[in-house]
């Protein structure tokens, strides 16, 4: 299941002053050996991180990493299954090991195998992150992708009148399926796993990130679980927040 998520930046000083102030939450910055590396707490536990841009030309956005007990493992479902190996698996010193992909249609993922650092200690909390979705114009090909590397069973449903697929693991909702139909996607749009983060208040945590530099994408809405809107911060990283 999706256990940690992080962002690549081109302002990591912007980017704690942004979150910081929107989530409450403190920055933890690493030596040298971790490149400044930033780990984001909430009391005291970490939720999230952040670090600089991989290379010239990548655009800020965050990135979803799934647990997994072997990297080199999903390494080779994922070639097998159709995706793209982007950064092989290598050791993050000794807090685990790490690995970044593709999957068919060209959505980014990693995931993680944990050594010292397990990932998130705080889930489903105001700033703390609460979902996980893919944003996808091949569901179809989603589905059979995903369930081949990490064994993820699915069921359709609904969000807001349009189809979504929930991805469960051992009979529990881990991750969605956004398919992305109908209008409001732009055609040059790729797919992507949008990070969700838990508020308290929708409305006024959307009307706070503003006030911090952020940009709404989509106004906060109403659906069945909850109240969300869809944001991009000041140097134009997508997330989303939700309000259960």
């Amino acid at each position: 299941m999706p256990n940690w998520v992080d962002l690549a930046t081109s302002d990591i000083d912007a980017a704690i002053r942004f979150y910081t102030g929107l989530f409450g939450w403190t920055a933890q910055i690493s030596g040298d050996d971790f490149g400044g590396y930033t780990t984001f707490l909430l009391n005291g536990l970490p939720v999230a991180g952040a670090g600089p841009l991989f290379g010239e030309g990548q655009a800020t956005s965050w990135s979803t990493y799934v647990a997994t007990e072997d990297a080199d493992v999903v390494a080779a479902r994922v070639e097998a299954a159709g995706g793209k190996v982007l950064v092989a698996p290598f050791d993050v010193a000794d807090q685990g090991r790490m690995a970044a992909f593709l999957d068919p249609s060209g959505a980014p993922f990693s995931a993680w195998e944990a050594g010292m650092m397990r990932g998130a200690e705080v889930f489903d909390v105001p700033g703390a992150l609460i979902w996980n979705e893919l944003n996808t114009r091949d569901p179809d090909g989603s589905v059979s992708f995903y369930g081949a590397v990490f064994g993820w069973s699915f069921r359709p449903g609904q969000v807001g009148g349009l189809p979504y697929v929930y991805c469960d693991l051992n009979r529990q909702p881990v991750a969605g399926v956004q398919p992305m139909v109908g209008e409001g996607w732009p055609a040059d749009q790729p797919p992507y796993w949008l990070v969700y983060f838990a508020v308290g208040d929708c409305d006024v945590a959307a009307e706070h990130a503003v006030t911090l530099g952020a940009r709404i994408v989509s106004p906060p809405t109403s659906i069945t679980f909850g109240r969300y809107a869809v944001l991009t911060d000041p140097q134009g990283g997508m997330f989303a927040i939700l309000a259960r």
